[in-house]
């Protein structure tokens, strides 16, 4: 098996293994389904040309690349503004409540501010993980979390508590 063919392997199974993984990531970076699997795979496609240096360990790379696209993105869609002939959603009452304020609150914060809550806290990352991969510092990942967690408990009231206890 030639060198290429083992790199093309190895890229295949990492995207099988952690496919499901990426989406989460990306969905939690954008907010809407779609645009998240664009996301995945336009990463994926900036990753292939270097994959044979960071096979050994290529999570910290395709993050940082997630997250990179996502403010990009972001960036570039901000200054357009978006027509609708229907009203928004009305709020949602019920199980889930909860869970789709959050998502509301979350697609408000900004990019960066979005970016370290998911990797702080969905992806579980440490303050040094997060603020490698962002390719900030370790004080800012701190001060973007804190602004991040103090916003969200401003537009989602009901969950202040749970949000408190994050933050201590």
């Amino acid at each position: 098996m030639s060198r290429r063919d083992a790199e093309r392997d190895s890229f295949e199974e990492y995207v099988a293994a952690r496919r499901a993984a990426l989406l989460r990531t990306a969905y939690l970076l954008t907010g809407h389904r779609e645009d998240a699997e664009d996301l995945v795979q336009v990463a994926l496609v900036k990753v292939v040309p270097r994959w044979g240096r960071i096979a050994d360990d290529p999570e910290p790379y395709v993050r940082k690349v997630l997250v990179n696209e996502s403010i990009s993105r972001w960036r570039r869609r901000r200054w357009r503004e978006v027509h609708t002939d229907t009203l928004p959603e009305p709020a949602v009452e019920g199980p889930g409540a909860d869970r789709v304020a959050l998502q509301q609150a979350l697609a408000r914060l900004a990019p960066r501010q979005r970016a370290v809550i998911v990797l702080r806290y969905y992806d579980d990352l440490t303050e040094s993980q997060a603020a490698r991969l962002l390719g900030v510092s370790v004080g800012t990942v701190k001060s973007q979390a804190r602004d991040a967690l103090r916003r969200l408990s401003e537009l989602v009231p009901d969950l202040a508590q749970e949000l408190e206890e994050v933050r201590s």
